[in-house]
């Protein structure tokens, strides 16, 4: 369900918030799915369950998720689950800066990226 890279340079609490923040936002957890036990998701990632249950409370502090007493933390219910594209796309903006950054700095040009990201788009469905 989710991508941590512990070699990303992004704290691992970071990339699990924003990538629930991305998957609510895009409608692809929606209200009342459950999310992965704390215990679970640091097992599945070998990374310390404080930091899972860190993101988790601050995603809940959002009001993004909800903690359910003996059961799993679940998606808050939100009038409007999909935000609008133009707030989708600048949630994904810092990634795309950094991508042209790294490509230019790498001398690689833009047809070298398309050809990645269409690679990926095709096989990175999770």
């Amino acid at each position: 369900m989710f991508i941590l890279d512990p070699h990303s340079g992004v704290p691992i609490y970071r990339q699990l918030l924003e990538q629930v923040r991305r998957m609510v936002a895009g409608g692809q957890l929606k209200p009342g799915a459950e999310l992965p036990s704390v215990r679970d998701l640091a097992l599945a990632h070998a990374v310390n369950p404080m930091t899972i249950s860190k993101a988790y409370s601050l995603l809940e502090a959002e009001g993004l998720l909800q903690r359910n007493r003996g059961r799993p933390m679940t998606v808050a219910a939100r009038r409007r689950v999909i935000e609008p594209h133009a707030h989708r796309v600048r949630q994904i903006t810092p990634e795309v800066q950094q991508l042209v950054r790294s490509a230019r700095q790498l001398e690689l040009d833009r047809k070298d990226i398309d050809i990645l990201i269409d690679r990926f788009w095709e096989s990175d469905h999770d």
